[in-house]
């Protein structure tokens, strides 16, 4: 086997791993050596737990030699956003006042991983608690895109996407509040789900009711993403979204059979008055046509009611100011200007407003429903554009083809943020690459808890090109 098992997907993995084709500890010290050589280029880790991560590999290899039962992951490597509860290994929420915290037990996402037999390798980038599109903080400096040294990563889960992106580890967890996951996959062109709300239990949001973020797999293939969610999904008592909600074979739905005849797909390329760059416009068209050459029927919506920025920020901001605004009170020194900022901006909202934005929110879920009444699937662009320059300011201008526009997220990412207010499933994947030569993503969303039907269509999407081939430089 002369392949490098680092560029090779977790559903191979497994077969190579089951056949002793590979062992747990030639693969884990495989990716701890990537992970050693590029860290210094990417800084996508915090915190990289190489001698824990080797003791779980060599108690892999013992368990398969003595031919103890093995878990749907034995011997695969993961990695995990330091923003989710890791036992025994620091979560820093990327925060320099939680940088010596250390979680007493696994968030429930994780632990479903690890017994299964996948292999903890270190802690991803985030930028503090998770609070914006760039990965960046006063804890670790910024996480550079995995194609260009000079853009940015995006974020918040930018270094979950950058280690899978560059062939660190074919599995991580993420998180999703606002696209938190798809940014940065169609940043570094991956493919990144936001599932259905309670389809991955979330054991560390507080508003249990209200809660719009997201626990998620951050993958390089859509199999890869339904063996995650094969783990990761099911009912847990601690989220009670995921009380009672069915778990259909993710492993099998994520096979590229069949085709898309009889499937309807409504598309639209931006909301009305949002800009999109031309080569991303082009990127959008040619996914279109690969959709149509399944089978698949196309017609367009008009995005109107989609603009929903002011709405999501009134209320995750109003989340942020209740649960950080000790924390900057306490430690404000040590936090980021960028951070402190949307956390004082939630002051000026009142309860009235906040209430009235989850009004609307219901009403945008109505929205989506009614759209997908009458189609399968909705189309649109992932983001506007491909990834900003490293050192973009998300209170700056955002440029789309020459043109400089205010408010980062509405122009940026207006098609990502309804749909963690919706709950319905939403997956980001490689569809292309922009005249920079950097990844463009495309973002298909499927009916609430229709997540299997999802992962066969983009399955079937991802059959349609050879965009894998393609690895950074």
């Amino acid at each position: 086997m002369h392949e490098d098992p680092c560029l090779l997907p977790a559903t191979v993995l497994r077969e190579r791993i089951a056949r002793r084709e590979l062992s747990p500890v030639e693969l884990t010290e495989a990716v701890l050596a990537r992970a050693a050589r590029l860290q210094p280029e990417l800084n996508c880790f915090i915190t990289l737990c190489a001698e824990q991560a080797m003791g779980a590999a060599r108690a892999a290899e013992q368990a398969q030699m003595a031919g103890r039962a093995t878990g749907l992951l034995h011997g695969i490597p993961f990695t995990v956003k330091d923003i989710v509860n890791t036992q025994g290994v620091r979560t820093t929420f990327g925060a320099l006042p939680h940088q010596h915290n250390v979680p007493a037990q696994d968030a429930v996402s994780v632990a479903r991983l690890r017994a299964q037999g996948a292999i903890l390798i270190g802690k991803t980038t985030t930028p503090e608690f998770g609070s914006k599109c760039l990965t960046d903080s006063p804890l670790f400096g910024r996480t550079r895109n995995a194609w260009s040294a000079a853009r940015t990563c995006g974020g918040s889960s930018g270094g979950a996407a950058v280690a899978v992106a560059s062939g660190i580890a074919p599995l991580a967890v993420a998180t999703d509040g606002g696209g938190s996951t798809r940014i940065p996959a169609a940043c570094n062109g991956v493919v990144g789900i936001k599932q259905s709300q309670g389809v991955i239990p979330h054991s560390q949001a507080q508003d249990l009711f209200g809660n719009q973020t997201y626990v998620t797999p951050t993958t390089r293939t859509v199999a890869d993403t339904g063996l995650m969610m094969q783990v990761m999904a099911g009912e847990h008592e601690c989220d009670p979204w995921s009380i009672g909600v069915p778990k259909p074979d993710y492993l099998e739905a994520a096979q590229a059979r069949g085709d898309l005849r009889g499937r309807r797909v409504l598309y639209c390329l931006a909301p009305p008055g949002r800009p999109v760059a031309a080569d991303v416009a082009r990127a959008f068209e040619a996914s279109l046509h690969r959709l149509e050459t399944l089978g698949a029927e196309l017609e367009p919506f008009s995005g109107e009611g989609f603009d929903v920025e002011p709405i999501w920020r009134a209320i995750n901001h109003t989340v942020w100011r209740t649960r950080f605004a000790p924390i900057v009170a306490a430690h404000g020194d040590q936090l980021s200007d960028t951070f402190k900022r949307q956390i004082e901006s939630a002051a000026a909202f009142s309860g009235v407003q906040y209430q009235q934005a989850m009004f609307e929110r219901s009403a945008l879920f109505l929205r989506v429903q009614a759209l997908l009444q009458r189609a399968d699937l909705l189309a649109m662009p992932t983001l506007t554009r491909t990834a900003l320059p490293l050192d973009q300011d998300l209170f700056g201008t955002i440029d789309i083809d020459g043109q400089s526009l205010e408010n980062v997220r509405a122009h940026w990412f207006p098609w990502t943020m309804p749909f963690n207010m919706t709950g319905h499933p939403a997956i980001s994947l490689p569809c292309g690459f922009g005249d920079d030569g950097l990844p463009v993503g495309l973002q298909l969303v499927g009916r609430f808890r229709q997540d299997a039907m999802l992962l066969r269509a983009a399955a079937l999407f991802e059959s349609t090109h050879d965009l894998l081939a393609r690895w950074p430089g």
